[in-house]
């Protein structure tokens, strides 16, 4: 059933892909940067630096999509049972239901009567998308695809992923840390201004918070990784 509400469902539903998949593209650089930096930190060797990256690009993108999925089907699964019910009581309870609808409306503002009037009207219209649109907020025709979320998902962060993998092998082998950390520097205050805006943030705030956090999780394992390289681990 088309309603007064679906622009706005729609806007919100593509706002949420676009901060998922910048999401998903940040936990791409950041992961990738942290573990290529901390291998660079232990070894001068860009195959074992590029062997590492891949194997990490890999295992993310897997480990991404894997969560995104269970994570949407969960949801959906959810949703599924909350239609299911309400399907139920409307075929069982329709009174019970149509004082629900009612008292729904009355507590969005409108009058007793005019409540009961607009209730009434949308009950001999479809009563079944009149009632999970008021109630649950749920589109039964626009569930979430968990399949759809899981690409979305291991895409954006084999995307970030490509960025510290091309700054940390490329450049030669004592330009690679401090390129590579002005890079992803770079890129991590972009996906954090872009998630900022997504969802209405402050940018300057958000963009220091993923800015900070990457440069102390770059920073930790390049330390531990040189460490293990003195000690020839």
């Amino acid at each position: 059933m088309a309603t007064h509400n679906e622009p706005h469902t729609d806007t919100s539903s593509k706002l949420n892909w676009l901060r998922a998949s910048v999401l998903g593209a940040n936990d791409g650089i950041v992961s990738i940067a942290a573990l290529v930096v901390g291998v660079a930190g232990a070894s001068d060797s860009a195959s074992i630096i590029l062997m590492a990256g891949i194997a990490g690009v890999l295992a993310g993108a897997i480990s991404m999509a894997a969560g995104e999925y269970v994570s949407v089907s969960s949801q959906r699964d959810s949703e599924r049972a909350l239609l299911a019910k309400e399907k139920w009581e409307l075929e069982t309870v329709p009174e019970k239901e149509l004082e629900e609808l009612t008292t729904l409306y009355e507590a969005k503002g409108l009058t007793r009567a005019t409540a009961e009037t607009v209730a009434k009207e949308l009950t001999v219209h479809g009563p079944y998308g009149a009632h999970v649109e008021a109630e649950l907020h749920i589109d039964p025709e626009k569930l979430a695809n968990p399949w759809n979320a899981a690409l979305a998902s291991g895409a954006s962060f084999t995307v970030g992923s490509v960025l510290p993998m091309l700054a940390i092998t490329l450049p030669p082998a004592s330009l690679r840390i401090p390129i590579c950390f002005v890079a992803v520097v770079i890129a991590l205050a972009i996906t954090g201004s872009l998630s900022a805006q997504a969802g209405g943030a402050s940018k300057s705030r958000a963009t220091m918070r993923v800015v900070v956090g990457g440069m102390l999780a770059m920073i930790v394992t390049f330390f531990v990784g040189k460490l293990f390289g003195v000690a020839g681990i």
